[in-house]
């Protein structure tokens, strides 16, 4: 019987090779038993025991996350849910998750993956918007980061950038290297504070992207130019990770993103969202082996491309992004 702990336990013993496995039995999982996903497939007249490879496996569009409860077991077994930000009068998708323990225990799994122990940073978190409002995922997981670093000077700030900026000089040189994990927008704002900071060979700064409403959209080169020189900094890091997901990835620098082993990334054709991309560019189809309680199988409304080492690099959104694709399931 699948459960939400048969699943855990496979996907922590995944071997390197044993991705295309995993993914191919969730889905059959999810075909069955997710009802969203099913009258998804149904509409778009897909047998799902004709699926024998990955690269034939569909995509749910993620505006299903705003108007449905995607879930692949019944509803009175889920702790909870995540819940996106939004402008006022957007609609909000809801990420319903069998355990939040699980989810915070398996995002630190892929950040020490690629940056070693949360014992050796101080965590600093610059998260207005995201603080302000409840069900947020990268506040539960910027939490948990903050409690596993086990240093009294980790911790959340919102708009307190005079306090921030003295704490960064004052933990610089002390031995363990400083992460500060923020908001664009909120990043911007500090780097046009006029606050002097110290340069520091110790601090990591990490944007996970978002204006939220707050300033104009900016395209990523200006965007890292800008905080570079702020911040004294050659690179600046990238969180990729979304409310649907309950994996994420991580840039440090250029916006080129490492995928962990349980996400693959795979392109769809820009213009058809139901036809694979046979170039390097396309919209951004997410596999995360962590939703397996949800759906595993994410048409993101994001561009990207993906270089020749296999990094992805997220290029911006698709414009009607709201509307697009949901008229095949009416409910």
């Amino acid at each position: 019987m699948q459960d939400f702990k048969s699943f855990s336990e496979k996907l922590k013993n995944l071997s390197q090779d044993g991705f295309d496995e995993m993914a191919l039995d969730i889905f059959q999982f999810q075909a069955s038993n997710n009802p969203v996903y099913s009258a998804y497939l149904q509409a778009r007249g897909i047998v799902p025991n004709e699926i024998k490879k990955v690269s034939d496996i569909p995509f749910l569009p993620i505006q299903f996350f705003k108007d449905l409860e995607v879930i692949s077991f019944p509803r009175e077994n889920y702790e909870g849910f995540f819940s996106s930000s939004g402008t006022t009068g957007m609609i909000t998708s809801k990420h319903f998750y069998w355990s939040e323990a699980w989810y915070r225990k398996h995002s630190q799994d892929l950040f020490e993956a690629s940056y070693g122990p949360l014992q050796s940073f101080h965590i600093l978190a610059l998260l207005p918007a995201y603080l302000e409002r409840k069900g947020s995922s990268l506040v539960s997981m910027a939490d948990h980061f903050i409690k596993e670093s086990g240093s009294i000077h980790s911790g959340f700030y919102l708009y307190n950038h005079k306090e921030l900026v003295n704490k960064i000089n004052f933990l610089s040189g002390n031995g363990k290297k400083i992460l500060l994990l923020g908001v664009t927008f909120a990043l911007l704002d500090l780097a046009e504070s006029g606050l002097k900071l110290s340069d520091s060979e110790d601090l990591i700064v990490m944007e996970t992207g978002g204006m939220k409403g707050k300033r104009k959209e900016m395209i990523r080169e200006e965007v890292h130019d800008r905080l570079r020189a702020y911040f004294y900094k050659d690179k600046i890091h990238s969180e990729y990770g979304m409310t649907e997901l309950m994996s994420q990835s991580y840039s440090k620098g250029d916006g080129k993103y490492t995928m962990p082993y349980s996400m693959r990334v795979i392109l769809r054709d820009a213009n058809d969202p139901l036809s694979i991309s046979q170039k390097s560019q396309g919209g951004i189809n997410i596999i995360d082996l962590a939703n397996f309680h949800s759906c595993s199988f994410i048409e993101t409304q994001d561009l990207g491309k993906i270089d020749a080492d296999g990094k992805l690099e997220v290029l911006g959104r698709f414009d009607s992004s709201e509307i697009r694709g949901c008229n095949l399931l009416v409910q």
